[in-house]
């Protein structure tokens, strides 16, 4: 999904990308102290001089997100190693009512990871740690900065995956991925985090170390504070270590790229496909035309399939592969005779597979060329799912949008909705917010299905979530973090 970028910005295009204070207006910078001289040479005390970055062109990648859309203006980065450091920190930033902004891999989509105006970074990049492999329980313990990558491949070796994959893998933390509450693309089969994270431990805005990294699978004492941290985006504490479970990794993986003459097709593809594939079903995602496109023309990827309004990646994961290879060519063979599937190709390696999945996960990347992307991600009902595409490019219809495409992860209902432009263009933003989010709180789905809310959305809660509900999040947060100086601006709306 392009995500080194995030690692490859440079001062110079940082510095191209609008002041986050500039870009909203009426934003103003919370009550906490500004960073003075004594607060650097503390931080050089607990980490050392090399690890305390404050050199603009260090820092600049730092405060700017990987789709280049907003820009923050912190003057330092530090880098712990491990918990007693953030720790050290974390209380010298509390004490002294410094904000701090936590960021892993920076690959977040919603403005989260990044400064607003002069937060201080916390980095987990140096925090790699994979302490632990049970392989009989199949759980790991590691730190939180570990690359999503990097730690399914150590998995690999003992036959344990990670059960999450992201198109941002070669970049993410995992530690970012459990703040997030990612869900990725295979979630039909595995769950959401929240269910496979056993234990997180993080550090509070006091310094104070909450541990909860518990291992066990059954765990049922008292609140599970734990779920707390997993989804709240760094704005309750840090997490610097973390505990999960991990399925075996299967033994044939097979994956199908089909393609459908309309959407009533896809989903009559899916529903057939949970019956007649079961157990073994993994993931099944959707690409509309618009998507494939860009991603065919823009990086000059190639689709074996003819062109078609939609296509959809089909994967079954399972132990035996004549079996499961059974199954999947009897199931296209039957969607092929009823006309309900136009054209399919089946992968029989890794690297065809790998060659496949990438016209999907780099549709993201795909769409930057472009110039600016509106990027939103809702949960919708199966019903509207596809509407929400139709409805924009309506409504957006004659203002100079360059595209407007749909692809996502229809197993469970998850539409990524992009309109991208030549330049950023306040009139567009205006014409797509508040009204798509009215438009999927008025179909009862969610405005944010996995990103998070972090800087963009915070204001637009109430869409999803009730005023009582709004209300015990703020005094959650009040409780972790009384002085709110733990990544603000984010997740919860302004006063």
């Amino acid at each position: 999904m392009g995500m080194g970028l995030a690692r490859t910005s440079t001062r110079t295009m940082s510095n191209m990308v609008q002041l986050t204070s500039e870009r909203y207006p009426g934003l103003s910078r919370g009550n906490f102290a500004s960073l003075e001289e004594t607060d650097l040479q503390r931080f050089r005390d607990i980490l050392g001089p090399g690890r305390v970055l404050t050199a603009p062109e260090e820092v600049a990648g730092h405060n700017t997100d990987w789709l280049r859309t907003v820009r923050g203006q912190a003057r330092c980065v530090l880098r712990p190693r491990d918990t007693q450091e953030v720790s050290a920190l974390l209380g010298h930033c509390g004490s002294r009512g410094l904000a701090v902004c936590p960021q892993g891999g920076n690959t977040g989509l919603v403005g989260g990871s990044v400064p607003v105006f002069d937060e201080v970074v916390i980095s987990t990049g140096l925090m790699t740690g994979v302490e632990s492999v049970d392989t009989s329980a199949g759980v790991v313990v590691c730190q939180a900065g570990v690359v999503l990558e990097a730690l399914d491949t150590r998995l690999e070796e003992v036959g344990l995956m990670v059960p999450l994959d992201l198109g941002a893998k070669g970049s993410c933390h995992i530690g970012g991925n459990v703040s997030t509450n990612a869900g990725g693309l295979r979630l039909l089969r595995y769950g959401s985090l929240h269910g496979s994270v056993l234990g997180v431990e993080a550090v509070l805005a006091s310094g104070e170390v909450v541990d909860c990294l518990s291992s066990m699978k059954k765990d049922n004492t008292g609140y599970d504070l734990k779920q707390l941290f997993i989804g709240s985006e760094g704005t309750l504490g840090l997490i610097t270590r973390l505990s999960l479970a991990c399925p075996t990794r299967p033994k044939s993986v097979n994956l199908a790229l089909l393609s459908l003459p309309d959407f009533p097709s896809v989903l009559d593809t899916f529903r057939e496909c949970k019956g007649h594939l079961g157990e073994i079903l993994s993931s099944c995602e959707f690409i509309d035309k618009g998507s494939m496109d860009c991603v065919t023309q823009n990086l000059g990827l190639t689709c074996p399939l003819e062109e078609s309004d939609f296509y959809m990646l089909i994967e079954t994961s399972g132990s035996k592969a004549e079996h499961d290879e059974e199954k999947l060519q009897l199931f296209l063979e039957e969607m092929l005779t009823r006309g309900t599937v136009s054209d399919g190709t089946v992968a029989d390696g890794p690297g065809k597979q790998k060659d496949i999945w990438q016209l999907r996960e780099r549709i993201a990347e795909a769409l930057l060329k472009d110039g600016y992307c509106f990027k939103y991600d809702i949960s919708l009902p199966l019903s509207v799912f596809y509407d929400s595409v139709t409805v924009m490019q309506e409504r957006l219809a004659g203002l100079g949008v360059t595209r407007c495409v749909g692809y996502g992860h229809v197993g469970d209902g998850n539409m990524h909705l992009n309109i991208t432009t030549p330049t950023y263009s306040q009139e567009v933003l205006d014409r797509i917010e508040p009204f798509l989010y009215e438009w999927t709180s008025g179909h009862r789905g969610s405005i944010s299905a996995e990103h998070g809310l972090g800087f963009k959305k915070r204001n637009y809660i109430h869409f999803s979530k009730s005023d009582s509900a709004i209300f015990l999040m703020k005094q959650i947060k009040q409780v972790f973090d009384p002085k709110g100086i733990m990544n603000p601006y984010k997740v919860l709306p302004d006063q």
